[in-house]
């Protein structure tokens, strides 16, 4: 059971980036059912609020509903508290809600990107771990992406070029892994912006 719990963890290229003002999201379009392509044009990068994000390796069903409750319990603190969610308490929620579910387990790893006082991304594993990270990636291409991302990766970078890292680094790893393609989703997050983008296979980045 483990291994077939793992397995449903690969099947995609996600990616974020964390720069001096944003966090980059990124992810590839393509769903897969073992070696079938079941859809080419699926979002594994989900609006939680309009200064947070997550993107989701794994079941896009199991994220859907995690991030409708995140979105839900968000607006109730902000209804509660007359204040914003921080993103380290977002992650923490999902956290909670994923490691209290060990035994029926959520089948999904996510990317946590938003900002409060500042931007933040976390990485959240399906045993409920969290870490805090400048960059990181999920799925079956991580390993392509990755490299890519620690090749080109300065903290102090723009918003641009981090872009284009994210971008380059999904890309890559849509070259050499067959659960990962046509095409690629990308979020930026900073203060009082939220912008998405679409990026297809030989053409330009396109704010949607």
């Amino acid at each position: 059971m483990l291994a077939a719990l793992q397995k449903s963890l690969h099947g995609t290229t996600t990616v974020g980036i964390r720069v001096k003002d944003f966090v980059v999201l990124a992810a590839d379009r393509r769903a897969t059912a073992g070696y079938y392509i079941a859809h080419k044009r699926t979002r594994k990068i989900i609006k939680v609020t309009d200064y947070m994000a997550m993107t989701t390796a794994g079941l896009v069903a199991d994220a859907q509903v995690l991030a409708e409750w995140l979105s839900n319990h968000a607006h109730y603190y902000m209804l509660i508290n007359k204040k914003k969610l921080s993103v380290h308490a977002a992650a923490q929620y999902l956290a909670t809600i994923l490691h209290s579910s060990r035994f029926f387990p959520y089948i999904v790893q996510l990317l946590l990107g938003g900002y409060d006082t500042r931007p933040r991304l976390y990485n959240i594993d399906w045993y409920g771990s969290v870490t805090e990270e400048k960059y990181v990636a999920t799925g079956s291409g991580s390993p392509v992406a990755i490299g890519v991302i620690e090749d080109g990766y300065d903290e102090n970078m723009s918003l641009e070029q981090a872009v284009e890292l994210a971008r380059r680094a999904v890309l890559s790893a849509t070259r050499r892994d067959a659960f990962s393609g046509n095409g690629i989703d990308i979020v930026v997050i900073g203060k009082d912006v939220f912008k998405e983008y679409r990026y297809t296979i030989g053409e330009s980045i396109k704010e949607e």
